[in-house]
């Protein structure tokens, strides 16, 4: 069996991914596909919250991914630190703006969501106010790697940036449980089937789930791949130019 680590060499790592990538983007849009369509058409309105319960099935796989794709550049950019591989670091590199969009996602179907059930946009809640900021270091993180043109330099003070960013990333996912206050909800799915939202729409949320975790996945894959081939051709100019 393969080690891990053998992935960190840019060939193997484009190999692997090549093969697993058809399979990844296919169950992707499938689940995506019959989530979305079984979520949005297949389930009755809440009692109380009418049709626009169903933005469930945006809001809630976006914010995990846009948390989760925070954790992934987390555990990249620790292994950049600890083992200096190119390949986790470009690949935190190339998490940034799939987690960004993600954010967006969630911060609009967020706002679509609570203007007719709280009456307002935006309220400045825990975990509203804590997402917010999580976007702006997602921001800040692409624009510090756009910023700095040696790349170990630029993954060195990404990584850094990375961990300070991970306590927002954690306040997004946890505020509720931190601050007993604001008008957010608690967590849509738990390990407590009580506080789960009810069977109807529980199932198909699992659906578009999967398929925000495997659509994330296959586009974190694929730009990992640009982004190694953009760092050989930054190579190439750069010995060219020496030469």
């Amino acid at each position: 069996m393969a080690s891990l680590w053998e992935y960190a060499n840019p060939r193997k790592f484009i190999a692997a991914s090549d093969r697993v990538l058809p399979w990844i983007g296919g169950i992707a849009l499938v689940s995506l596909v019959v989530g979305l369509v079984w979520g949005f058409f297949f389930t009755p309105e809440d009692y109380r919250q009418g049709a626009s319960v169903k933005i469930i099935y945006l809001h809630v796989p976006s914010a995990l991914m846009a948390i989760n794709a925070w954790l992934m550049m987390l555990v990249a950019s620790l292994i950049w630190i600890v083992r200096r591989h190119h390949v986790s670091a470009l690949a935190a590199r190339a998490a940034a703006p799939v987690g960004a969009v993600m954010t967006v996602i969630a911060l609009v179907t967020g706002a679509l969501w609570g203007q007719p059930i709280w009456g307002t946009w935006w309220v400045w809640d825990p975990r509203l106010t804590s997402f917010l900021i999580l976007f702006l270091f997602y921001l800040g993180y692409i624009a510090l790697w756009s910023a700095i043109e040696n790349d170990d330099t630029a993954a060195d003070l990404t990584s850094v940036l990375c961990l300070v960013g991970s306590v927002f990333a954690l306040l997004s996912r946890y505020a509720v449980l931190f601050w007993n206050q604001g008008l957010h909800q608690g967590a849509s799915l738990s390990l407590d089937k009580d506080e789960n939202v009810a069977d109807v729409f529980y199932l198909p949320l699992l659906v578009c789930i999967a398929g925000f975790v495997l659509l994330t996945i296959a586009l974190v894959l694929m730009r990992t791949q640009t982004e190694i081939r953009a760092r050989r051709m930054r190579a190439l100019i750069a010995r060219e130019r020496m030469g």
